[in-house]
Formats: C-alpha cells, sequence, structure tokens
C-alpha cells in the first residue's frame, strides 16, 4: 500500500499502483489517457467527452453530480478520482467508505501541473508526468512573452444562459483570464455570479467572452447581446481551454495566441 495526500490535504491509502480506476472528472480523465493509462480506467462519467472513443469501450458510472453507487461497485475500482468543484461533497464522502478516494483542487495553472505529478507518483508514470508538465511550461512560458506587450481587455466570460453566469473569483476559469491580460469584471464577486444584460452593460466590459461549455452558447446569442450592448466585442471562445487542466493545458497556449491576433 502507499499513503497519498490529495490536494485537499486528506491521506488516502491506495494499493502501490491502482490498476481499476474511475475517473468521476472529463478532464482527469483525458489526462489520464495521455499518461497512458487508458486500459486502467474502468468507469468514466457522460461527460468524459475526450477522447471520444472512451465512452463506448469504459463503463458509465453517472454524471459528475449524480453517480450510480451500483456501477460504480459492478467496476470494482481500486481507486477514484474527484475534483472539489466538479463533484458533490456527498458523493465523496459516501464514495470514500467503499474506496480509496483522491480529490484534486485546481485553482491556478501550478495547482494543475502539481496535479499531473501526483497522478505520475500515484500510477507510477513519472517519466510521462514530467515530459507534459515540462511541455506545458515552456508552452506557458512563450504565451507570457508573447502576451506581455498587448493590450490588458475588461471582459466578462459566461458560462451560463437563463440566468446568464459567469466566471468569477477563485476559479481556474479567472486565472487563466489573468494569464490572457484579460481584467475579469466579475473577478471580486462570487465564484459563478448571477447576471443581466442590463447589469453587464453597467460593467463596461471591452469584451464579453461566450464560452462553449456548459453551456454551449452559438453565435444566435451573440446577436442577442449585440441589440443590448452594440458596441461591445461578443466573442465564442472553446470553453475547454479555459476550464480543463490536465493535459488539455498542452494545447491551450496556442490556442489562446489565436484569440490575440
Amino acid at each position: 500500500m502507499q499513503q497519498i495526500i490529495d490536494q485537499m490535504g486528506r491521506q488516502i491509502n491506495c494499493p502501490k499502483k491502482p490498476l481499476r480506476i474511475v475517473s468521476l472528472v472529463p478532464s482527469q480523465t483525458e489526462l489520464l489517457v495521455d499518461l497512458g493509462l487508458e486500459e486502467y480506467i474502468v468507469g468514466v462519467t457522460k461527460f468524459c467527452v475526450h477522447p471520444k472513443h472512451l465512452r463506448m469501450s469504459k463503463k458509465v458510472v453517472g454524471g459528475t453530480k449524480k453517480i450510480s453507487l451500483a456501477k460504480i461497485e459492478a467496476a470494482k475500482p481500486d481507486i477514484i478520482l474527484c475534483n472539489k468543484e466538479e463533484n458533490t461533497k456527498e458523493i465523496v464522502e459516501a464514495l470514500e467508505k467503499l474506496y480509496p478516494v483522491h480529490v484534486s483542487n485546481i485553482n491556478d495553472l501550478e495547482d494543475s501541473l502539481e496535479l499531473i505529478m501526483q497522478y505520475g507518483t500515484i500510477f507510477n508514470k513519472m517519466f510521462s508526468a514530467t515530459k507534459i508538465v515540462s511541455t506545458i511550461r515552456n508552452e506557458a512560458n512563450t504565451f507570457k512573452d508573447f502576451i506581455k506587450d498587448k493590450p490588458r481587455k475588461k471582459v466578462a466570460y459566461l458560462i451560463w444562459k437563463e440566468p446568464f453566469m459567469a466566471a468569477g473569483k477563485n476559479t481556474f476559469i479567472n486565472h487563466m483570464l489573468t494569464l490572457n491580460n484579460y481584467d475579469n469584471v466579475f473577478s471580486d464577486s462570487l465564484r459563478y455570479p448571477e447576471t443581466t444584460l442590463d447589469a453587464l452593460k453597467e460593467l463596461k466590459p471591452d469584451s464579453i467572452l461566450l464560452s462553449s461549455e456548459p453551456y454551449p452558447f452559438k453565435r444566435n446569442h451573440i446577436d442577442e447581446i449585440k441589440k443590448i450592448m452594440p458596441s461591445t466585442t461578443v466573442e465564442l471562445v472553446d470553453g475547454e481551454y479555459f476550464s480543463w487542466y490536465g493535459s488539455r493545458l498542452l494545447d491551450a497556449f496556442i490556442y489562446f495566441k489565436s484569440l490575440h491576433y
């Protein structure tokens, strides 16, 4: 057995190399695959869409907020991977009575890199983890040089509609906005505050970013907002690059560059 301290500071006892993994977090599922652990994944959520074939070959055990305990039990996991924000406290507490449960807590880039290295240790994939972390650091540093002379912009990043909801303070999205020289108009607000188009107009952002997830904003929503805020730039952005941590970050900074040309 090995003793692990997860990102919540919880001590976990699990096998030296867990061979049966249930992942309840889409971005962490993708990371497992990129670490070379696909064959050991025995359970995923219905939102684990990368790689696309995974849900066809692995047991789907529910969503991120609602799980089937029976399906998880049938998968016979050695370890279950959760996240503080993606999964509920009730899910973690129910599962940890039965299995080792690792909980990640991601607020910024360094937290994400720490998680990758933790998985490298837990699953005996340090070579792959180190390579991924090194590549992400290099991409991030290159992007910092690229972005340093770009003008700052006031932005609102919307994640939901009816009601409109934005990304606020202490979120990974807010951190990624900061890396992009964006000043989040909700950076002093709640983590995910509700808002209205009239309230947004009062905040006078230079740009409104409409995320592709969790709400699938489309071009018709740009037109809707422009009717109220005709002088504000409204853009569709790939939400996975702003909110998915782990190996999704390998391509994130190349994508971010495309937003600033």
